[in-house]
């Protein structure tokens, strides 16, 4: 009982931690909202409100991005 007294703000900051990675990773890697994100920086550049040299820029993140959450996506799979 003491032993969990002392050890639970630990565990509630690796926790919380634990939950935060998740987040980041959902939405880093999640296919859909990469997707989402590439369509919004092409309007963005076709409205003119984004350079070119901005927007090949935000593409090339997005893609590699979009590459690792593939790569995700197929390690999933094969486990």
């Amino acid at each position: 009982m003491i032993h969990k007294l002392f050890t639970w703000p630990l565990d509630t900051v690796i926790t919380v931690g634990e939950k935060v990675k998740e987040e980041m990773d959902k939405e880093l890697y999640d296919l859909d909202h990469i997707q989402k994100k590439l369509a919004h920086v092409q309007m963005l550049y076709e409205m003119g409100d984004i350079t070119e040299e901005e927007f090949d820029e935000q593409e090339e993140e997005l893609l590699a991005r979009f590459r690792i959450a593939k790569e995700k996506e197929q390690e999933e799979i094969e486990d």
